[in-house]
């Protein structure tokens, strides 16, 4: 039995979603903008090393995805503007006409955003991993593929970074605004916990440690960070504030008007 053509599908939503994310110009630019910075930052950091020097102690995954702290800001941007950026367009009627269930429009809209991010992101950083390490052969921070929690640190900066972007998605979801979304990403998620971490308690610290950002630094490294979460606790507080954040923008966009 065919499915009539007006029929509303999950399979329909979602190329529906794939196609409005992939068309639009400003995906390309952020998400070339975002790899651009992992891979640049990579090879510099490969051709300027020095042994023995400041450097020396860092984790070689860290060291060599050091660009992926820019790179959470522009694909921030893009995931803000993924739903946001429908409500500044006024597209956001169109949509959930269409879908006149609505969250199956933010679920669609999540689940292609997260694949796409997390593909690219892992993609770039094994390039940009394989080629730092030709300009670091011979030096104490030659490492391959095969070390000991280089994948999964590879891996783990990846899904942090695809975490950290539904987050942003999902207070452009909340907010409905472009600037309210990117303000509250920036000053919530990477300004708060820095000025937080200033007071002086054990109990501050060790919260801070489950904040976004600092999770998802705590996701990248090969080797124990002192200080930091578990990579499993740090992917489980990722994933415990993206379902926050999503969980809030679609428990209101049942709630309210468009």
């Amino acid at each position: 039995m065919t499915t009539p053509a007006h029929t509303v599908t999950p399979a329909r939503v979602l190329r529906s979603e794939w196609h409005k994310l992939w068309t639009l110009r400003s995906t390309w630019i952020t998400a070339l903008t975002a790899s651009g910075l992992v891979l640049g930052i990579g090879l510099i950091m490969g051709a300027t090393y020095t042994p023995g020097g400041g450097d020396a102690d860092i984790d070689t995954v860290v060291l060599v995805l050091y660009g992926t702290m820019l790179s959470q800001i522009c694909l921030a941007v893009l995931g803000v503007l993924v739903t946001a950026g429908e409500y500044a367009t006024g597209m956001i009627r169109a949509s959930l006409t269409a879908v006149p269930r609505r969250t199956p429009v933010l679920w669609a809209k999540a689940a292609v955003f997260a694949v796409s991010v997390f593909t690219l992101s892992l993609v770039t950083a094994l390039v940009t991993f394989l080629a730092a390490q030709l300009l670091l052969s011979g030096t104490d921070q030659t490492a391959s593929l095969t070390d000991a929690g280089v994948l999964r640190a590879i891996a783990g900066s990846s899904a942090g970074l695809t975490l950290v972007s539904l987050i942003a998605l999902g207070l452009g979801a909340l907010l409905r605004s472009v600037p309210g979304g990117l303000g509250a990403f920036v000053g919530g998620v990477m300004i708060v916990p820095e000025i937080v971490s200033m007071l002086p308690y054990d109990a501050v610290d060790t919260a801070v440690r489950y904040f976004p950002t600092q999770a998802f630094g705590a996701l990248g490294s090969a080797t124990p960070l002192p200080g930091a979460a578990s990579p499993g606790a740090a992917l489980l507080a990722l994933v415990l504030w993206a379902a926050a954040s999503l969980g809030s923008a679609a428990l209101l966009l049942k709630r309210r008007d468009v």
